[in-house]
């Protein structure tokens, strides 16, 4: 066998694996080199990156050259020199490097915008095209890449045949058992592979970049495909499901407020003391709008300065953290209250209809509700999750029907009110102008209404209106820059209309602009700011203490002196009983803050515990009391639990 390696007459499998295995190299060497300072740059530390990183590469190569290895088995013995022989592996092989180079490419820039290798957020982009291939097409010179990508793959089909890597099939077939000793092992192997190595290997070590530059790109996307949902009964450890529910109940319980059901149930009536107050109530969810792109919290650039002086003039929540790194598990907090679950976010699950949300609430209370995006709705499930939980919609969407499938109406947005349009959809003033159409029309009816408005300008490729700003095109700066102008202009517009007295203003991040850290969960990349304008009676301060994402409505409830049947896990944050805690997630990893103690879960039933340093940025290793841990896992246990068995629905 190696004899006849040696002699160049094994294949383009072998020749393809090699290739394969030094790419990644590269590319791996590349990233550890832009990550270099967030790295712990020890010997043991390369070896944990480059071993773990070949054992990764040389499974996807043999996944790769699978198909071709069982062609090469059944490959009839007179079909060495045949046209139809040659054409079949040149055709594979360029379309497998087609794949291949692609990859390389979009890792390298999964990499640049999530310092991590393909995931949860890899997978869900396959799935929306048309956002997806547009965005790179305003991102990078398409043309260019496409024709480099082509240039490679010929160039490489040239190197094979310089090194005779074809003779294997072209002019000779080898025997049966010789083909048994070679592909039929390489299959055997990628078979094994999955059984052998998980992606989940490569976690073991406490700094979160080491952990990714040992995986491979490929392999984690398919790891992430096969665990889009986890069971958090079958994968995260577990309190007795009693003991569970009766400490999040000790939890969330007020003086004033009266649990409904008994046992596994967290739902109650909540009494608001004072003036119960109806304002209409819009709130703008920025896109990926870290705090620390505001003055406030130590930003030199004055990116912000439109929400720098409305925190001074409102309300100002100067320590929230957000529940998740996406999108929709920002929706998911917004909407529902609840801390994040394992796997995908419930924007995103099946059985996400007619649940328990904030516009149940206000629907309750006589609104209207409308959920405004300036893309298209399809996108991460949007509208089917809106729409199907009562919302109203307005988008850029394509899918028209939307609106009849869910019995909710539907707006698109026109072309004669769009004046900038990118990938992901239109500018934030044009979406903006919708919200306002939309509460002029709600007004006339006689309607107070509820606005949810999801703003897309703040994400690559942060492109907007020209002269709007000074800062240039195509830049995060830029963007957020933007957006602050945008939302500026929206309040100038909203304080020249009648309704406007009345309309509680309220603005939030869904997520940071960048969540990777040193650490599985970066504390610091969760840090969102939130601001609630006009509230009645102008009501301004800035509230300090740690707080969730999931706790704005019920403060903001307890503010208006609402009275209401409640089944979130959020809380009014100026409510005495209130014990300040923060609820933080990935797709895979759960996390409980409360002061500086720290508790994060995983898969496996792994519990790890901290003493986390702000000032620093630091997780320190610690035991802790079983009481902190216990509460962990009450919160994501009871939630996870109330989904799955219906337990959040009306």
């Amino acid at each position: 066998m190696f004899h006849n390696l040696q002699k160049g007459r094994y294949s383009v499998s072998f020749a393809f694996i090699a290739l394969f295995v030094l790419i990644s190299f590269l590319i791996r060497t590349g990233l550890l080199l832009v990550s270099i300072h967030k790295v712990d740059f020890t010997l043991f530390s390369l070896l944990h990156i480059y071993l773990f990183g070949f054992f990764y590469d040389f499974g996807v190569s043999l996944f790769l050259t699978a198909l071709y290895n069982v062609y090469l088995l059944v490959l009839p013995a007179n079909w060495g020199n045949t046209l139809i022989n040659k054409i079949i592996t040149c055709l594979g092989l360029a379309l497998t490097l087609l794949i291949v180079f692609f990859s390389f490419f979009a890792e390298i820039t999964f990499w640049e915008e999530f310092e991590s290798r393909f995931n949860f957020i890899a997978v869900d982009y396959l799935i929306y095209t048309y956002e997806v291939v547009n965005n790179i097409n305003e991102s990078y010179p398409l043309p260019l890449l496409i024709g480099g990508v082509l240039a490679l793959v010929v160039l490489v089909i040239l190197l094979f045949s310089r090194i005779k890597t074809f003779s294997y099939t072209f002019h000779s077939v080898p025997s049966v058992n010789q083909r048994l000793a070679t592909s039929g092992i390489l299959l055997c192997l990628a078979v094994a592979y999955p059984f052998l190595l998980s992606n989940a290997d490569a976690e073991w070590g406490s700094n979160r970049y080491e952990n990714e530059l040992s995986k491979a790109g490929i392999y984690s996307f398919f790891a992430a495909f096969k665990n889009n949902e986890l069971s958090y009964n079958d994968f995260y450890v577990r309190l007795p499901t009693d003991k569970a529910y009766k400490l999040i109940r000790n939890e969330l319980k007020t003086p004033d407020d009266t649990f409904l059901k008994s046992g596994n149930s967290i739902r109650r009536l909540v009494k608001n003391a004072g003036p119960m107050y109806k304002p209409n109530v819009i709130m703008i969810t920025v896109e990926s709008l870290s705090a620390d792109f505001m003055s406030h919290f130590g930003n030199t650039q004055n990116l912000t300065p439109v929400l720098d002086s409305l925190a001074d003039q409102n309300l100002l929540f100067s320590n929230m953290y957000a529940t998740g790194t996406r999108t929709v598990r920002g929706m998911e907090a917004l909407s529902l209250s609840v801390p994040p679950t394992p796997g995908n976010s419930i924007v995103r699950r099946q059985g996400n209809g007619n649940l328990n949300t904030v516009g149940h609430i206000f629907e309750k209370h006589g609104y209207s509700r409308t959920f405004y995006y300036g893309g298209d709705g399809y996108f991460d499930n949007m509208n089917q999750y809106f729409g199907s939980n009562g919302f109203n919609i307005t988008d850029r969407g394509r899918n028209v029907g939307l609106g009849d499938t869910y019995h909710t109406r539907r707006i698109i947005i026109k072309d004669s009110q769009v004046h900038f349009e990118n990938a992901w959809g239109i500018c934030d003033e044009d979406l903006l102008d919708a919200v306002i159409r939309g509460a002029d029309a709600d007004y006339k009816a006689g309607r107070p209404f509820y606005n949810f408005v999801m703003t897309t300008s703040n994400h690559r490729p942060y492109t907007f209106p020209y002269g709007k700003i000074a800062l240039k095109q195509g830049s995060r700066e830029g963007a957020v820059r933007y957006t602050d102008y945008a939302i500026g202009e929206f309040l100038k517009k909203l304080g020249m209309k009648p309704w406007y007295k009345n309309t509680v203003v309220l603005i939030v991040a869904d997520h940071c602009a960048k969540s990777a850290g040193k650490n599985e969960i970066d504390i610091s990349k969760y840090h969102i700011p939130c601001i609630i304008l006009n509230l009645p009676g102008k009501q301004k301060g800035v509230f300090s203490d740690m707080c969730s994402q999931i706790d704005i409505y019920p403060t903001l409830f307890g503010l208006l002196g609402w009275r209401y049947e409640s089944n979130m896990f959020g809380q009014n944050v100026f409510e005495q009983s209130y014990q300040p805690r923060a609820l933080l997630g990935t797709y895979q990893k759960l996390a409980y803050l409360k002061g500086d103690s720290l508790v994060v879960l995983g898969p496996q039933q792994k519990t790890e515990t901290f003493l986390y340093n702000k000032a620093g940025n630091e997780q320190l290793p610690k035991r802790l009391p079983e009481m902190f841990t216990d509460k962990a896992i009450a919160y994501y246990e009871t939630a996870y639990d109330l989904f799955k068995h219906g337990g959040l629905r009306e």
